[in-house]
């Protein structure tokens, strides 16, 4: 998919719904079985996190990534305007060196990698939100929150140069309270 996008003509404006049109496409290609694998690699990864705030974590990410899916699939908005053309270059080509990385076995797993791209593209330039909903727990007890007029993150500072990470794209803004 990030190849299908990096051949995108630069010098042509693609609007909001060309990208919705392209990431329903492929996410249209996801099956039950790329669902359930995703599902298992979340599961084996939670077991790396403080186990204070382990079921909070998977349940989010699983809102995030793998529920949120169905959202995209069935999304029948109409969005206004187009994306900018360097922000999402820029994205591109983060999750095109994600995807290397996920080609020679490192990283995330290649079935939750297949949705984890198409979403936090979604979430960002077509929703404008935080790639991680409200409520997202990362350690220290803070979470992503929505102020009702911003998204901000506990972490976006210490992550957004993570070549591992979204962050760096995510339309999140630093918690001032965690820098």
């Amino acid at each position: 998919m990030v190849a299908m996008l990096k051949d995108i003509d630069s010098a042509l404006k693609l609007n909001k719904n060309e990208l919705m049109l392209i990431l329903k496409d492929e996410a249209s290609k996801v099956c039950i079985s790329h669902i359930m694998k995703a599902s298992i690699f979340l599961s084996e990864d939670s077991k790396y996190v403080q186990k204070n705030y382990r079921e909070e974590y998977l349940k989010s990410y699983t809102e995030a990534f793998i529920t949120r899916l169905k959202v995209l699939k069935d999304d029948k908005e109409e969005y206004q305007g187009y994306l900018d053309d360097k922000e999402f270059h820029e994205a591109l080509k983060l999750l095109g060196d994600q995807e290397s990385q996920v080609k020679l076995g490192m990283g995330f797993d290649p079935n939750f990698f297949k949705i984890y791209k198409i979403m936090a593209l979604y979430t960002t330039f077509i929703l404008e939100e935080s790639v991680h909903p409200p409520g997202t727990p990362f350690p220290g007890g803070f979470n992503v929150k929505f102020d009702g007029d911003k998204y901000i993150c506990p972490v976006k500072e210490r992550q957004k140069d993570n070549p591992g990470a979204v962050c760096g794209f995510c339309i999140a803004e630093q918690d001032p309270d965690t820098v």
